[in-house]
């Protein structure tokens, strides 16, 4: 009987140290996570550090809006806008502008610089009195039919001859033309080629 209850004790002992310990190991447990929690609430809860905010508005979105043209002149001529044969088809006579410039000796605006481009097409044929006079290129208002003539030979590129030049080759000339002020587009005749008509003057 006392070796029963002895082993009943020994037993009751041993269960009370196992629940002892297991209730030790679960209040540390519990310390444990309290303490994690307050830490994490503590690094929630902490205030941010204040930033200095920039006086500089910020950019607000633009609506879109067509960008300009470059400024360019509605009266300039195209490349190959005006083209015509010259001598039948021994030549080609092409208008690369017609700008109004100012008289040097009175200062008026009453002077147009045409600039043309003549080139040779024939490979044979041609003679020593296929010669273009671009001195004596005249200009003709459409509307009024006023003939307007170049100013003087000083002021042109005076002949071009075809002979001097080989086939497909090409000689740039000038004349000055005296056009009234206002007025924004001419005919233009070039001797032995057809004629340019409404050609437009540029500023």
């Amino acid at each position: 009987m006392n070796t029963f209850l002895s082993v009943v004790a020994v037993f009751l002992s041993t269960v009370a140290l196992i629940c002892g310990g297991y209730a030790a190991y679960e209040v540390f447990t519990l310390r444990q996570t309290l303490n994690t929690t307050n830490t994490s609430t503590q690094s929630n809860t902490t205030p941010p550090i204040s930033t200095t905010q920039s006086n500089t508005p910020e950019p607000t979105a633009s609506p879109e809006t067509t960008p300009s043209p470059v400024a360019t002149s509605t009266n300039a001529i195209q490349p190959g806008q005006f083209v015509q044969p010259a001598f039948g088809n021994k030549a080609e006579v092409e208008l690369l502008s017609a700008k109004r410039i100012k008289d040097p000796q009175t200062g008026n605006r009453d002077v147009v610089n045409v600039q043309m481009r003549i080139r040779r097409q024939a490979t044979d044929g041609v003679g020593g009195s296929d010669i273009i006079s671009v001195a004596s290129t005249t200009a003709r208002n459409p509307e009024t039919s006023e003939t307007y003539k170049a100013i003087a030979l000083n002021r042109s590129t005076g002949t071009v001859s075809l002979a001097q030049l080989r086939p497909k080759a090409s000689a740039d000339a000038y004349v000055w033309i005296r056009v009234p002020d206002g007025v924004k587009d001419v005919d233009i005749f070039v001797p032995d080629t057809a004629a340019f008509k409404n050609v437009p003057i540029s500023n």
